[in-house]
């Protein structure tokens, strides 16, 4: 057992902090503070291959690991969390369509989505389905050569700036088994894009209510077969709660490295506040449980990547517990800076507030506890144990 990167993962990482020091972190308080997307940015990151990392190569992309896409989120999330959460959740839905979508979907979008010429927003949350997911009611009925797609999606990251959605629908009958999941082009006569969102944090991307009115879908735009929609959002979950616990652990490593360098640098009663040992406690609590949270969430890529029976809980772990680490850490690296941790000058407020929705996004972390408890109760669950 090996833990040490790869000379092509250290040469993804060096890349991705590259580009995070020259065009995230420069811009990132301001993006938060007036609330920009940086679409032009996030083109600059597809010509460097990070808006198709891991969708396969025959539709453009790069066809990484989901270890090495973590691996670059990280350094990508050091710069700015909500502009690099807003890749991951391209990425996502990007790869759902290079892997399900129809070959003329795949030619119509992949080219753009890969490159980062074109964003794709992913649609599963609703008004009334949350973390219950397969309760979901946006409809999609057959009428000849389309589906008529009614219903609302919440809280989506990217509404009204981005090109092509994929869409969780009820094609069929109550529960999983009857949904089905779509590709829709964002500017659809029929869609109504709601207010933005004021949000705690994620000020460098938008999210909308999404309305849809008799909207008029192609059939061959659908994602794989009737009926499969649920099980193509689970294999993105999965791979999306791994994607926000690395931002997490690379917002959580920013902000530790800011608190180091307060602490060498700031004086009192006639010292550095490094000297004082309360602090370097706190600071070595803050970088264990860090690497902790980075091993598990490396651990459970490995996990997704090499197709693992119990890939699902090692994901659920690993968004649980890095995710509210992320946070702890955050919050330490705030109370080490005193009074300037809670002004906008300095950036451990802006890293508090992105990674608190960490917490929530692709399932809230009681959810994650009851899937990992789920699978412990569970026959054969031994090696989780």
């Amino acid at each position: 057992m090996n833990f040490d990167l790869t000379e092509d993962q250290q040469m993804f990482a060096e890349t991705a902090l590259q580009f995070a020091q020259a065009e995230l972190a420069p811009n990132a308080a301001q993006w938060d503070a007036e609330h920009i997307f940086p679409k032009d940015v996030i083109a600059k990151a597809g010509e460097l291959g990070f808006c198709g990392l891991y969708s396969p190569e025959e539709a453009g992309g790069l066809g990484l690991s989901r270890l090495d896409s973590s691996i670059i989120f990280e350094q990508l999330s050091m710069g700015c969390t909500a502009t690099t959460a807003m890749m991951t959740i391209h990425n996502m839905a990007t790869w759902m369509i290079a892997t399900w979508g129809s070959e003329q979907a795949k030619a119509d979008w992949c080219p753009t989505l890969v490159s980062g010429e074109q964003l794709a927003s992913y649609c599963l949350t609703e008004p009334g389905a949350g973390s219950d997911a397969a309760s979901l009611r946006t409809s999609a009925k057959k009428n000849g050569e389309h589906y008529i797609v009614n219903g609302a999606k919440m809280f989506i990251s990217g509404a009204g700036e981005t090109d092509v959605l994929v869409v969780m629908v009820r094609t069929g009958g109550e529960g999983a088994s009857g949904i089905s999941a779509l590709t829709i082009p964002a500017n659809s006569e029929g869609i109504i894009y709601g207010k933005s969102e004021e949000k705690l944090g994620w000020n460098a991307q938008p999210t909308k209510l999404i309305t849809f009115d008799n909207v008029k879908v192609p059939v061959d735009n659908l994602l794989g077969e009737e009926g499969e929609g649920f099980k193509i959002a689970m294999k993105g979950l999965d791979g999306g709660r791994i994607n926000i616990a690395t931002c997490s652990v690379g917002t959580a490593q920013q902000a530790l490295n800011t608190a180091r360098a307060y602490m060498l640098e700031r004086e009192q009663f006639g010292r550095p506040i490094a000297g004082f040992q309360g602090l370097q406690f706190k600071l070595a609590d803050m970088a264990t449980e860090l690497v902790a949270a980075r091993q598990m969430v490396r651990l459970a890529a490995y996990k997704l990547d090499s197709n693992d029976p119990e890939k699902t809980a090692y994901c659920a772990m690993a968004k649980q517990f890095a995710t509210d680490i992320g946070f702890k850490v955050c919050d330490a690296a705030l109370q080490i800076h005193g009074g300037y941790g809670y002004i906008k000058e300095y950036p451990l407020e802006r890293h508090f507030r992105d990674v608190r929705v960490h917490q929530i996004l692709e399932g809230t972390n009681e959810i994650m506890r009851v899937i990992i408890a789920k699978r412990l109760l569970a026959d054969g669950a031994g090696q989780l144990l």
